[in-house]
């Protein structure tokens, strides 16, 4: 309903009435990606970004923070549905935007610029990039220490979904010790914000001890591995009980880990 207004109101006033439009346009994309609506939600980032395209030439300082938001949320569409290389081409401007609004104030912008490098290092990781991936997710980390250490309410949880995406890179280079201890710090800290509020934090904690588990049977550590995996089922069950179309396939994958640390 915003966006049909705001459609109306451009059309008499577009100067006025564009970046409204390109706002509500922009929250649309994410009712319909989290409605599982993901061609229509695309479609409608699309016009976002366009959008905010127009009104960035004449007033960077004022828009292009405003651009680089739909560039992050246009590469996650696109991700989603397999168009792999431009997701990579497009969150790769986002950063590169991010970057040279955080060099101006970092104080506001390195949240989104270590957000925009995790997504980054994801894009590349699935395109076979790993070592840059890697570097990536390292400046990732950094980032988000450097934001928590001053605000650990505020960016723990982007702190831990960052050392997540890094443990991931560092197993899929061969650095399994190294990926260990990154991941079980990722737990430590899930952990304790789950303690706090586990309907938020509980399916994450969940997928990181399934990662855990992963680690640690890769290096031989079977019983413990074993004990990891069986506390993440148990979360999964809890989850997928109340939102099984959400969760039963997180629990399909520790149940399969399950089996196979049980032979």
């Amino acid at each position: 309903e915003a966006v049909n207004l705001r459609r109306k109101l451009t059309a008499d006033r577009p100067d006025v009435f564009n970046p409204d439009l390109a706002g509500s346009l922009h929250n649309l994309s994410h009712c319909l990606f989290n409605l599982g609506h993901r061609e229509r939600a695309l479609e409608v980032i699309q016009e976002a970004v366009n959008l905010r395209r127009k009104l960035t030439p004449d007033r960077p300082d004022v828009f292009n923070p405003d651009l680089a938001g739909p560039l992050h949320n246009l590469s996650h569409c696109l991700s989603n549905l397999g168009h792999r290389e431009r997701a990579l081409e497009v969150i790769q401007e986002a950063v590169n935007l991010h970057r040279n609004l955080a060099a101006d104030r970092p104080d506001v912008f390195n949240p989104d610029l270590a957000g925009s490098l995790n997504d980054l290092s994801h894009c590349l990781s699935d395109l076979g990039h790993r070592e840059r991936a890697l570097e990536v997710i390292q400046e990732s980390v950094n980032l988000h220490r450097k934001l928590a250490a001053d605000r650990p309410d505020v960016f723990n949880p982007n702190l831990a979904r960052s050392l997540n995406e890094l443990s991931n890179c560092l197993s899929d280079l061969g650095h399994q010790e190294r990926a260990l201890e990154v991941i079980q710090e990722a737990v430590n800290l899930q952990q304790k914000l789950a303690a706090d509020r586990p309907d938020v934090f509980n399916p994450d904690l969940a997928r990181s001890l399934n990662k855990l588990s992963n680690c640690l049977f890769n290096l031989g550590h079977r019983e413990h591995a074993l004990v990891v995996v069986w506390e993440a089922v148990n979360l999964q069950q809890n989850l997928a009980a109340d939102r099984p179309d959400v969760f039963n396939p997180d629990l399909a994958g520790s149940l399969q880990n399950l089996s196979v640390y049980s032979i």
